[in-house]
């Protein structure tokens, strides 16, 4: 486009933790004269940064969502002529403070792009903010109106939206109308997968310490609103336990299991044997640095990307280059976007979210272009546990948290899985 002189300054908006891949694949792929800056650092320094952009050659801008929301003023006087949203499921919620900046940017530029692989995480009225960024003659501008038109509100306080049967054709329609869409099959001579679920076995004290938070975590709903976000708070306690961990990542845990690391031990040792990388995925601070500890004592080198990692192209580099480091522990929260780990053909989930995007673009970093073997996804799972509710829900695409309202307004414990003798 800037070759045909369409465009003179491109905007684009990524997450905080892949801004420096644009300006790689800039330096690798670019064919035509360009300038680009990472909006980074103070405000004032990001400000002097963007109002410094002159030159003949294409002039980018790479921000971070949060960061411009903060700056919508100053990038609205930048101008775009064309800005990039990627993974712009970032902005699926149409009230926050960036997608609300996005849309008042977008609105102003002549060409907008959006680029996801997970348009909808989990319900389908998620595209409705995506789309008012890039078009809002697809679905309107109004979000109300939107949902009113679609959706069917349901579930326990009607907050639940369900896409009307007699409205699907029409939504997939619209959607698809400013839509390219193409799949990891048709484009990448991509590798098989296979998925393997590990069921792990907790100690007899820490069963014990589980069944008394899935009473007590029922107990709690029946005392006030039954929300998502209550049902979701309770369950996050319950799936810190499985990892082996009582607390939070703010206060003071306690060590009550070591099983998941017990197997975890095994599944390494075998890699290792087998002279094999090995990717290790979790979603709590404590169990990261319980998985450090034992690397650290078998003496394995190892990668780490986590919140708070600042040196995440070094970390990756490492782990994909150098033959010695044989282990890339990743906080799913952090490291699922924009990193490639094809030095590793084996992925073990030791915990997960509750986010089909995270579990998604986590699972794609070892299965990408680059990679030459068969890929397998080791999951890490406390039997009878919350650790089997979730991972079905991903593996099935299914909304975890309607889910589990729903099951509580039928009369049954959201916190159990199988069997019905701990439904109270």
């Amino acid at each position: 486009m800037y070759m045909a002189r369409k465009i003179k300054r491109a905007l684009i908006v990524v997450p905080l933790s892949i801004v420096n891949v644009w300006q790689e694949e800039l330096q690798k792929f670019a064919a035509f004269p360009y300038n680009a800056v990472i909006l980074e650092g103070t405000m004032n320094k990001k400000q002097d940064a963007l109002e410094h952009m002159k030159g003949e050659a294409l002039q980018i801008v790479i921000i971070n969502y949060e960061s411009a929301w903060r700056m919508e003023t100053g990038l609205l006087k930048f101008d775009a002529d064309i800005i990039i949203a990627d993974e712009g499921h970032k902005i699926k919620t149409h009230s926050t403070r960036q997608s609300k900046a996005l849309h008042k940017l977008g609105a102003k530029a002549r060409y907008r792009m959006l680029l996801t692989g997970t348009v909808i995480t989990n319900k389908a009225i998620d595209i409705f903010s995506q789309y008012k960024f890039i078009n809002p003659g697809i679905f309107g501008e109004s979000f109300y109106a939107f949902r009113s038109r679609y959706f069917d509100m349901m579930g326990y306080g009607n907050h639940t939206p369900v896409l009307k049967k007699s409205m699907e054709q029409e939504l997939m329609d619209r959607l698809h109308s400013i839509a390219f869409r193409i799949t990891k099959a048709e484009c990448l001579d991509l590798p098989e997968t296979t998925d393997i679920v590990r069921h792990i076995k907790l100690e007899a004290s820490a069963e014990k310490i589980y069944r008394s938070l899935v009473k007590d975590s029922y107990a709690e709903l029946s005392k006030g609103e039954v929300t998502v976000t209550n049902v979701l708070t309770r369950l996050l306690r319950l799936s810190q336990l499985t990892g082996g961990f009582i607390g939070n990542d703010r206060s003071t845990v306690t060590n009550v299991s070591t099983a998941k690391l017990e197997a975890l031990s095994d599944v390494i040792e075998e890699a290792i044997n087998q002279d094999k990388k090995i990717v290790v995925i979790a979603r709590f601070v404590a169990e990261i640095k319980a998985i450090e500890k034992l690397l650290q004592k078998k003496k394995l080198e190892y990668s780490l990307i986590m919140g708070g990692v600042k040196d995440r192209e070094i970390q990756v580099s490492q782990f994909q280059n150098t033959p010695e480091v044989k282990v890339f522990i990743g906080q799913i929260a952090t490291a699922g976007l924009g990193i490639t780990l094809t030095a590793a053909s084996t992925m073990v989930f030791y915990s997960m979210d509750y986010s089909m995007s995270n579990f998604e673009q986590t699972k794609a970093r070892i299965h990408r272009v680059g990679q030459k073997e068969n890929c397998t996804y080791i999951y890490l799972v406390a039997r009878g546990t919350v650790d089997e509710k979730v991972l079905k829900a991903l593996r099935s695409k299914a909304d975890l948290a309607r889910i589990l309202v729903d099951e509580y307004i039928r009369g049954d414990n959201p916190f159990v899985y199988g069997g019905e003798s701990d439904r109270r």
